[in-house]
């Protein structure tokens, strides 16, 4: 599993001109998901995502969690994320997901990150065309893959 996390001030993702999901302060969530995913990378992502210091205390210094400032998410199924540049110049996806694998990994990671803050989830619709907006707070953007927990 690999993520883009973006701390924001705003986002909302659209589909067909109308606003699946929209959020104030917190973290957008763009998941990519390949098929060795288990059940453990799921839950350390989950945990990662909801413990992670990245809002500015008292003293401006990064050691908030969104669960910290009662931060919204937005989470974004992203399977571009596995896109393979090696050869040539379009890239391939071979190593995302396909969809039936994809879709119950990208249900089940919302679900325990809702049980991990205790909070709704906001979230796109797997497979639609989407366009996402967005106002980075920071810019703050970090990159995190479960297969390099270590």
């Amino acid at each position: 599993m690999r993520i883009v996390i973006q701390r924001v001030t705003q986002a909302s993702v659209e589909i067909e001109n109308k606003i699946k999901g929209e959020i104030g302060s917190g973290l957008l969530v763009l998941a990519g998901f390949s098929p060795e995913d288990t059940e453990e990378d799921l839950q350390w992502m989950a945990t990662k995502v909801a413990q992670l210091r990245i809002f500015g205390d008292a003293e401006g210094k990064m050691n908030l969690s969104v669960q910290d400032v009662q931060g919204e998410l937005l989470v974004i199924s992203q399977f571009t994320l596995f896109a393979s540049t090696k050869k040539g110049n379009r890239p391939s996806y071979t190593n995302a997901a396909p969809p039936a694998v994809a879709i119950p990994l990208y249900e089940q990671f919302v679900a325990l990150l809702e049980a991990a803050t205790g909070k709704t989830v906001q979230t796109g619709e797997f497979g639609a065309d989407m366009k996402v907006s967005l106002l980075n707070d920071g810019p703050v953007t970090i990159v995190i893959d479960s297969k390099n927990k270590e």
